[in-house]
């Protein structure tokens, strides 16, 4: 593709050298520049891609997008070379985003595109989406923090919102293959950082807003911010669903172009959901006053599968087809996933890793089987908010009989320093019923070991991830794997 074609609408400031230029690629990685690439020199958190420029010219760039041209000056005449065309923009972050949806042929404006952010369901309601559309007979794609589809074919996602170029991609992977759908994932850091720049959505789905990423937003406000943004950026022919249960579900829509859909399951809403009856193998539910049974369990997930149907029936779906195909849904990988083991207990895997998902974990859990002993098993993320640590530990102490303190994903903190972290949450009472292991694995054997007859076990933090960081080194863990082994041996 020709380079002026791929860098238009970017925000070129300046063109030095040939805008003629064959562009075989675009890359923003040095290590994946080939002969003809286009290198963009984004300035990251951890680096500054500007002192990848020889590198990249090294390796076969032909054309750089920066937003120094004297240091992009400086690093083409470090690497020799000549006839490189620089091309200087107001932000590499934006350019990137646009340059490769144009080089990839813009392939979001042939698919019907359906972006959901908010902290909790995002996972859940994409991946249930994928499977209710392809099982009305679509051929969809899916782009979320578990894995990557283009129809049936699946990779393992690396990030919640990928970076664009892997987005305009897949995308045109999708296309290729005759996709319609396309469900994605969109976190507030992936708005923050224009990776969802320069995509078409269809609709944009908001599920709540509470305590996550303070690490890297530093406050609410700016989180709530990044979030708002992406409606903010809908265009005048698109849905903006929203949640108007949650405090700052009409706030993420005030000054959206796109058509408002609410829904809610406490209010008088354009679509609204109440749970009839609930136990662990499912929940009776009233979908916008028709009947319908759906096998997953909580009020959260009475949300997600709400904010499915707003989004099916919004594009154009039967009611009654959309709540047949509901029916048949199985939870998202991780969520809620229950193991029935031996004494008639019960362990329920989840991915809850935020004050909010662990109560409502809890809280579901409580309501279904009151009369038994629940035990609470968790641990926080190092390098990460450590403001949440105490707000699970007072949310685990108020909800739970017993509580299993553990490593979740070290990374490079001491286990031992987030562990006190989350023991500061609690008072004399909740330290009491606590029990503080840091081998994740011997604390799972330890919580199944000192389990009453029928109790219930959340295993709260890991949910589909098959493995844990430690330090630097990531190792393989499957929960449902060492569950299972546990249950064998007792049998």
């Amino acid at each position: 593709m020709i380079l002026e074609k791929v860098i238009a609408g970017s925000g070129v400031i300046a063109i030095e050298g040939n805008p003629h230029a064959e562009i075989s690629s675009v890359c923003n990685d040095s290590r994946k520049v080939a002969h003809g690439s286009l290198f963009i020199a984004v300035k990251g958190f951890a680096s500054d891609g500007h002192t990848y420029i020889a590198t990249a010219i090294g390796k076969g760039a032909c054309a750089i997008v920066c937003e120094d041209m004297d240091m992009a000056r400086n690093q083409v005449a470090q690497a020799g070379a000549e006839g490189i065309t620089l091309v200087q923009v107001g932000s590499s972050r934006h350019a990137l985003a646009i340059i490769a949806a144009n080089f990839y042929d813009n392939p979001s404006e042939k698919l019907t595109l359906v972006g959901i952010t908010g902290t909790n369901g995002k996972t859940t309601t994409v991946t249930l989406l994928h499977r209710m559309f392809t099982a009305l007979g679509y051929n969809c794609g899916l782009l979320s923090t578990i894995a990557n589809y283009v129809g049936n074919r699946g990779t393992e996602a690396v990030n919640t919102t990928s970076d664009p170029i892997t987005i305009n991609s897949l995308m045109s992977e999708m296309v290729d293959a005759g996709c319609e759908y396309c469900f994605m994932e969109v976190s507030s850091i992936g708005v923050e950082q224009e990776r969802v720049a320069g995509l078409k959505f269809k609709v944009g789905i908001f599920s709540n807003l509470t305590h996550d990423h303070l690490d890297y937003h530093k406050t609410f406000a700016e989180y709530l911010r990044c979030k708002k943004l992406f409606f903010d950026t809908l265009p005048a022919d698109a849905y903006a669903i929203t949640n108007i249960d949650d405090r700052n579900g009409m706030v993420m829509v005030q000054n959206t172009k796109a058509q408002v859909v609410t829904y809610s399951c406490r209010k008088i809403a354009d679509h609204t959901c109440r749970i009839i009856e609930q136990s662990f193998e499912g929940m009776l539910l009233r979908m916008d006053e028709k009947e319908s049974w759906s096998c997953l369990i909580g009020m959260h997930n009475a949300y997600n599968l709400l904010a499915i149907y707003t989004t099916a029936v919004v594009l154009g779906s039967d009611p009654q087809e959309v709540l047949v195909a509901l029916s048949s849904l199985r939870p998202a990988p991780g969520r809620l996933e229950n193991i029935r083991g031996p004494r008639d207990m019960s362990v329920i895997i989840d991915y809850a890793h935020t004050p909010d998902a662990l109560e409502n974990v809890l809280k579901t859990l409580r309501e279904i089987a009151p009369d038994r002993e629940l035990i609470c098993l968790f641990g926080c993320g190092g390098d990460r908010d450590k403001t949440k640590r105490p707000e699970m530990a007072a949310i685990a102490q108020k909800l739970a009989d017993r509580i299993v303190v553990t490593s979740d994903n070290s990374r490079t903190e001491k286990t031992s320093d987030i562990m006190a972290d989350i023991k500061a949450g609690m008072d004399t009472s909740g330290r009491a019923r606590s029990l503080f292991i840091e081998d994740r694995e011997e604390a799972i054997r330890t919580a199944i070991m000192i389990a009453s007859q029928g109790a219930t076990i959340l295993l709260a933090g890991k949910g589909h991830e098959t493995y844990q960081i430690i330090g630097t080194e990531k190792k393989h863990f499957d929960e449902k794997e060492i569950v299972n082994g546990i249950f064998e041996t007792a049998e």
